[in-house]
């Protein structure tokens, strides 16, 4: 019997990734630490075989592989702040690449079929040149870029050098639900609906924007990049890299208008200094992506129209 593994599938991106992997019948095998993830995230399913443990762990990595035959392997989990890192990079080192090399291994081992990493578009730092294209130079200027950039590197080169079919992907800025706006990892999306909720209720909130807010971003809405991921594992993408995006350059005053068109009064906004390791302008080129079949369906404000009626339900 075959099985499929998502680590940090209790997390916000791997929680709708194995919501469409159990809608297609799959057996899914969910490795996370709910060090940000939570277990509610996911559905009750007997195809669903949760297993609480980090990807640094290699006696738990090595049972799952001898206990599991898993086809694919969706790589989701890590410390996904880049403050964090620059606080704490050895901790972030031990899961962000430590549990990436040891996570290739077994599958090594193993002879898992697919391997599938989520890199970040972090990758690129702050070198000028737009859109980020795959083949482009990369700078990455925080331990969790380095972090994600070296994972890449053995993830592609597992392919190269031993025939493990593996692909990276780079998502840029990904929102959506269950996205959680208290964590300090989570995304500048779901922190903007957290203050306009609150200031709506009645609160005294107010906006904080680090910079001039024309620092601008490619938002991602999470079922595109799902979509992504299951294409990456169906196509012949070994070896491969892959910008996940839309194309969009969007800047944060921009969202703030279009969150204000969807959701009506929002807070006063604060400007604060930038913060260091923040990148002024960031977008995708997906022109390689597309050549296997991917095209975001969502624009942002269609994105950000199905969040708002999450958020206003739950």
């Amino acid at each position: 019997m075959d099985f499929t593994l998502v680590t940090g599938g209790a997390g916000f991106i791997g929680s709708h990734l194995v919501e469409e992997l159990l809608s297609q019948g799959r057996i899914v095998v969910v490795l996370d630490d709910l060090s940000t993830g939570k277990r509610k995230n996911l559905p009750e399913s007997p195809n669903l075989i949760f297993v609480e443990g980090s990807i640094a762990d290699k006696e738990i990595l090595k049972r799952l592989f001898s206990e599991y035959r898993f086809s694919t392997v969706f790589h989701l989990a890590a410390v996904a702040s880049v403050y964090h890192s620059i606080e704490e990079p050895l901790y972030c080192h031990q899961v962000n690449f430590d549990g990436t090399l040891y996570l290739l291994e077994e599958s090594k081992r193993v002879g898992v079929e697919k391997f599938i990493f989520a890199s970040s578009a972090a990758v690129y730092g702050d070198l000028p040149e737009l859109p980020k294209r795959e083949n482009m130079a990369v700078k990455p200027q925080t331990p969790y870029a380095v972090d994600k950039y070296a994972s890449e590197r053995y993830t592609v080169n597992s392919f190269n050098l031993y025939g493990l079919d593996a692909t990276a992907l780079r998502f840029f800025n990904v929102y959506g639900e269950r996205q959680d706006p208290t964590s300090p990892y989570s995304g500048v999306i779901s922190i903007f609906i957290e203050r306009i909720r609150r200031f709506q209720r009645g609160e005294s909130v107010i906006i904080d924007i680090y910079g001039d807010g024309k620092q601008t971003r490619d938002f991602v809405y999470v079922k595109d990049v799902v979509r992504a991921l299951l294409l990456a594992e169906e196509k012949q993408t070994a070896g491969e890299v892959y910008n996940v995006g839309t194309g969009v350059e969007t800047s944060l005053l921009h969202l703030l208008e279009v969150l204000r068109e969807i959701a009506g009064e929002i807070p006063p906004v604060r400007f604060l200094p930038s913060r260091p390791g923040d990148i002024k302008r960031s977008v995708a080129d997906i022109s390689k992506i597309s050549q296997i079949g991917y095209s975001p369906s969502y624009s942002l404000k269609e994105g950000l129209e199905r969040l708002w009626k999450w958020v206003t339900r739950t």
